[in-house]
């Protein structure tokens, strides 16, 4: 879905800068909304609104993962990895060094969302400050750039 070659350099440069977890994150669009989730009350960061995002398995793909976490956290389709948006490290619960790598995506369709690990979904449009992390502002501002 992805070229080859910009997946292996982020996976590179993660390595390079002794990232231990390797995380992606979708920034699903539809209608000019960008769709969050939250976190449920008694997980990690409990409560905090995020992009569809989850671990790459050992030996998984970036793209793969992607299209496999929407999936798992929505029950979305990706039809279409458009482009890298960004990424930022952070500590995972566990203590590790983190690196999620943001990716625009296209979905067959909006509806219905199925959640599995969250409590409750928006559409936000991208004209408003969404009540995310600074480092999901950042990334959000970054794809209405492009």
């Amino acid at each position: 879905m992805m070229h080859a070659s910009l997946l292996g350099q982020l996976t590179a440069d993660a390595a390079r800068d002794g990232v231990q977890q390797l995380v992606v994150g979708a920034v699903v669009q539809f209608n000019g909304k960008v769709l969050l989730l939250r976190r449920s009350a008694d997980d990690f960061m409990g409560g905090i609104w995020e992009l569809p995002s989850g671990k790459v398995e050992p030996g998984e793909a970036l793209d793969q993962a992607l299209v496999r976490e929407v999936k798992e956290e929505t029950g979305l389709h990706v039809t279409q990895i458009a482009h890298h948006v960004g990424d930022f490290d952070y500590r995972s619960g566990s203590g590790k060094k983190s690196r999620q790598f943001n990716f625009a995506v296209d979905v067959v369709s909006a509806e219905p969302i199925v959640l599995q690990e969250h409590d409750a979904y928006t559409w936000t449009a991208l004209t408003e400050e969404p009540p995310v992390t600074d480092e999901v502002k950042q990334v959000l501002a970054r794809y209405r750039e492009t």
